[in-house]
């Protein structure tokens, strides 16, 4: 009687407050006519409005998978188009009779192939060796229950969506879920376009994911050296190769560039490349603005009709129509002054400028590149720069680190450069001398790659021997390195017995490996980053080789101790 009294209720009212319905009875908890309320939100999903009386024991059962009242099966395929994808969907559930409606339902939506198991125990072995785009695991599975498999799930498979179903509403098992990892909750039954459309959702995030892990590990991934020399660009620094990879990926943007580094750190060549890569059919036209005033710069990139000043005895084109269908690399823009960086702000936004004493606009098509070894955020700070412009011009931003943070790559550009001057001036390639770069990783290197390269093409035109003189480094460095670096630089030719003269045999592999290191540290007085450069390796490897031989000895890894064990080995 008193469950007829609360249908009545719920018959007149589609969806009450339980507190309402509570009242009104007097007589029956809060937490009894929740549940009515939850079954009627659900019953009035199944049926047509004013259907309560259809609610009977005698009423057949719900298919697990049903058709929204009024609407078709060809109504539900339009509604919910899944993504096209080769990858299965796997179902696992003990009911056969969802299996084989499920099953069906993808199939009929166009996804191909569907795998189906009713065994929860089978599925990380399934997918161990199986790739799935999604899975519909069922909660109360009769061997694991889901609670315990979803987390082993997503433990071995973290980015595979997983969609929970259930034969019943556990509000505590549902939150479980979620927090577990669950993609989605069904309650069974459920309608057929819930179904899909959480399939279609599924699908999307795992493309999504796909795509986005695709785009990572091309910006993570080392640029070929191949890649890199064909541009000019030298390096085995894994900053430079992520930046090179994030080169390759905005070439193609019509969007400008900004370009900041140390004066010297290679940013003219990283606009180059830039415009090699975007398979623009135009010119690549450098402009360094420094120094410029205002009408001498809008001459130069706009250019002028006849007799717009005097002097301008005929019409001449900017360098911007030369970059046409091409890239314009305007240098050095934090020296812009206000009226200028106005005129380059309305060229980015409008793609229009004007030739001086001509009134109406020009369009260009030029692709914009800048640069400045300014920190233009403190220019702004300091009102010299505009703050519009400057978001205008980072819709791509590129940092080039200074050679200081790169030290790694300082034999590699010598060995450059030394090819370059030497073919310059038709000489034989000579060979630097070992303790070279302990002197070069020692120095601040204030005008960077492009200073170094200068030493070099100094030192060679000056060489006669077939290997380089420290004596042109050491005038250009001059006081600028540390004491540290000048003793070891100073024992560049050892006056104590030759290497391994001191073993009474060949010297094993390990032994051979202590002294050299020994002999690195010696020579740069215990700096191990500078040592690591003599040997060819990274400071890194240097450091696990140090902390491991210390441990196995139970001694202080300094290099006179290693020195001392490389001898006592013999």
């Amino acid at each position: 009687m008193i469950v007829n009294a609360v249908w009545d209720l719920l018959a007149l009212n589609t969806f009450p407050k339980a507190e309402q319905v509570a009242s009104l009875l007097g007589i029956i908890p809060t937490g009894i006519v929740i549940y009515f309320l939850f079954k009627r939100g659900v019953d009035k999903t199944l049926y047509p409005e004013g259907s309560v009386e259809k609610v009977t024991a005698a009423s057949p059962p719900l298919p697990v998978l049903y058709e929204k009242p009024g609407s078709g099966e060809a109504d539900t395929e339009t509604a919910v188009p899944l993504p096209p994808g080769s990858l299965p969907i796997l179902i696992v559930d003990d009911d056969p009779r969802f299996l084989s409606s499920a099953e069906a339902a993808l199939r009929a939506a166009g996804v191909q192939p569907v795998h189906t198991l009713a065994d929860s125990r089978e599925v990380l072995p399934f997918l161990s060796g199986t790739e799935v785009a999604t899975i519909v695991l069922n909660l109360g599975g009769s061997r694991v229950h889901g609670t315990e498999l979803l987390p082993r799930i997503k433990e071995e498979h973290p980015e595979l969506p997983v969609i929970v179903v259930t034969g019943s509403m556990d509000v505590e098992s549902a939150v479980a879920c979620i927090k577990a990892g669950a993609f989605d909750y069904l309650i069974k039954p459920m309608e057929k376009a819930r179904f899909l459309s959480s399939i279609k959702r599924a699908l999307e995030l795992r493309d999504l994911r796909e795509a986005v892990s695709s785009l990572q590990d091309q910006l993570n991934a080392p640029a070929a050296d191949e890649d890199l020399l064909t541009h000019g660009i030298v390096t085995k620094n894994r900053s430079m190769h992520a930046i090179f990879n994030y080169m390759k990926a905005i070439a193609r943007s019509k969007q400008p560039v900004l370009i900041t580094g140390e004066t010297g750190s290679g940013k003219d060549l990283v606009a180059r490349a830039i415009h090699d890569m975007s398979g623009c059919e135009g010119k690549f036209v450098a402009v360094n603005v420094a120094g410029l005033d205002d009408s001498v710069i809008s001459d130069t990139l706009f250019g002028h009709r006849k007799g717009a000043y005097t002097g301008a005895d005929q019409a001449r084109e900017g360098l911007i129509v030369q970059a046409a269908a091409g890239t314009l690399f305007l240098d050095e823009i934090g020296d812009l002054t206000e009226s200028s960086q106005l005129k380059l702000l309305r060229l980015l936004e409008e793609k229009e400028y004007y030739p001086l004493g001509v009134d109406a606009p020009r369009k260009t098509d030029a692709r914009i590149l800048c640069a400045t070894h300014h920190n233009l955020k403190d220019l702004i700070a300091a009102g010299k720069f505009r703050k519009d412009l400057f978001y205008r011009l980072v819709a791509h931003h590129i940092h080039l680190p200074p050679l200081r943070e790169r030290k790694e790559d300082i034999p590699l550009l010598v060995d450059h450069f030394l090819k370059e001057a030497a073919e310059s001036a038709k000489k034989k390639k000579p060979s630097p001398p070992t303790e070279l770069f302990t002197l070069l990783s020692a120095y601040h290197f204030p005008g960077n790659v492009r200073e170094l390269g200068s030493m070099v093409f100094d030192a060679v035109m000056q060489h006669r021997a077939g290997v380089l003189t420290l004596d042109s480094f050491k005038k250009h460095i001059g006081d600028h390195v540390s004491s540290k670096a000048a003793v070891a630089v100073q024992g560049e030719v050892s006056e104590e017995q030759p290497p391994f003269a001191l073993y009474d045999r060949f010297p094993t592999l390990k032994e051979a490996d202590a002294y050299l290191v020994a002999e690195a540290l010696r020579r740069s007085q215990d700096n191990q980053g500078i040592a690591a450069l003599l040997l060819g390796i990274s400071r890194y490897t240097l450091n696990k080789r140090l902390v491991r031989r210390s441990k196995k000895s139970g001694k202080d890894p300094s290099p006179i101790n290693l020195e001392k064990q490389a001898l006592n080995q013999s």
